[in-house]
């Protein structure tokens, strides 16, 4: 950061750390057993939509990655109601560490091909079976923290779930301390 930034009170925005979702398989563990959560093998990534044949490319080459050796639509390209584009990943529900391994895989093809700043946040599906409640854990890019987010109805959101979750995971992952930051993905198809 360079004099004038720090006079002015510019600051940069976190780096990503890509590598922390590989700390998220042993927290869902740990959400599992405390809360009753468990992974629904499904995930995403969302980015803001590029345009132009190089952006095209960065997506076929993920989705590429993703779907070698695999059955057909493993891992498909969406978009949601709000304009912004996500790759769907859905793999077995008891194994976290292979859906993980594929969303890093993506987002670090977006990030290694240019188009790292448009990458928005990753989102990974958990529910109650008991309670049949599902919940994201979500991971900001620019942030590098994760919050949870529990939708229980078109723009409503179940709180005090979302304050359990973060209580649990204080200690297992970067939790995002600012509640106005735990922005809403609503109706995201990564649930």
């Amino acid at each position: 950061m360079g004099f004038w930034d720090a006079l002015l009170g510019r600051t940069r925005p976190a780096e990503p750390n890509l590598d922390v979702l590989f700390a998220v398989p042993s927290a869902l563990v740990a959400l599992q057993a405390s809360l009753g959560l468990a992974p629904t093998g499904t995930g995403g990534v969302c980015f803001k939509a590029a345009e132009g044949e190089q952006a095209a490319q960065a997506r076929d080459e993920a989705l590429a990655l993703v779907n070698a050796g695999r059955e057909a639509g493993s891992a498909v390209r969406t978009r949601d109601a709000y304009g912004y584009d996500w790759v769907v990943i859905r793999r077995p529900e008891d194994d976290p560490a292979a859906l993980v391994t594929d969303l890093h895989a993506i987002n670090s093809t977006l990030e290694g091909t240019g188009f790292g700043p448009s990458l928005l946040c990753t989102v990974i599906g958990l529910e109650s079976p008991v309670e049949g409640r599902r919940l994201g854990l979500v991971y900001l890019f620019k942030r590098g923290t994760f919050y949870p987010f529990a939708q229980t109805g078109e723009h409503t959101r179940d709180n005090e779930l979302e304050l359990r979750v973060r209580s649990r995971l204080a200690g297992e992952l970067p939790v995002e301390p600012d509640l106005s930051r735990w922005f809403p993905v609503w109706d995201t198809p990564a649930l």
